[in-house]
């Protein structure tokens, strides 16, 4: 199954605009991009013929070759990762089994995280789409629930059924719980939905078939259009082996992938 992975990045972020070329202390003194950081991450991943970054954005583009990143344009029309990752496909006619969309605001992510979701791919010739969901651990579950005090939209929680098919996901911090009601030794039944996709490339040309979702509006979450058109999502579980996962979503995020960052690399 020749696999390929996507690095969607635009600069024109509402949240965080030029949110790709924030540059991040590393341990020994030296500063890296976001959007390079994140392509490192990608090349640790085993399994992957191919790796690009996908942007309308010349700046990003001449950053992410100026660092060995292999680029591809697409148009300043893509919604989100899902479309631009599309569009991507459609615009170099890549020839690829599986599209694996790595978040460019997610340098923390483990290379197994990424493995595990191929390796799922691979076994499961049903399925469409899936994602890794990461159970929270409390330091975790309380970044969460300080940003959404502050009014502040921090990373996506995940709920699903049994079977690990996807019931929802949300911004909002999902199944509310009184954690200090939660005994200290139990597993915190609240998880983190990790900002990679993989999809075979009919679940993206039905993807870019469907119009945007009230959900999908209303969250901004690129997945819930899948759900919202009645395909099933699977939400692959994976062992964050102790390491602290956390996506570059606020400017305040910035000091808390430092104070990290050096575990991955």
């Amino acid at each position: 199954m020749k696999t390929v992975i996507i690095i969607p990045a635009r600069y024109a972020s509402t949240r965080y605009p030029g949110k790709p070329l924030v540059e991040l202390t590393l341990p020994d003194g030296t500063r890296q991009s976001l959007i390079e950081l994140s392509w490192r991450a990608a090349k640790r991943v085993s399994g992957v013929d191919a790796i690009y970054v996908a942007t309308d954005d010349d700046r990003i583009a001449d950053a992410a070759r100026g660092f060995g990143a292999d680029v591809i344009m697409t148009s300043s029309s893509c919604r989100n990762g899902t479309e631009r990752c599309a569009e991507a496909v459609q615009n170099a006619r890549l020839d690829a089994d599986l599209i694996v969309n790595l978040q460019g605001d997610a340098p923390l992510t483990p290379h197994w995280f990424v493995e595990d979701l191929i390796a799922a791919m691979k076994s499961d010739t049903t399925a469409d789409m899936a994602t890794p969901v990461l159970r929270l651990d409390r330091l975790t579950y309380g970044h969460f629930t300080t940003d959404r005090k502050n009014g502040r939209v921090g990373g996506t929680t995940a709920v699903f059924d049994k079977n690990h098919h996807a019931i929802y996901f949300s911004k909002e911090v999902v199944p509310f719980m009184d954690i200090a009601k939660w005994p200290d030794d139990a597993p915190l039944p609240v998880y983190h939905h990790v900002g990679v996709y993989a999809y075979t490339p009919q679940g993206l040309a039905h993807y870019m078939s469907w119009p945007e979702s009230t959900l999908e509006q209303l969250e901004g979450l690129e997945q819930l259009r899948f759900l919202a058109n009645g395909h099933t999502v699977k939400c692959v579980e994976v062992d964050g082996r102790g390491r602290v996962f956390w996506e570059l979503n606020n400017p305040e995020d910035v000091t808390r992938i430092e104070s990290v960052i050096g575990e991955t690399l």
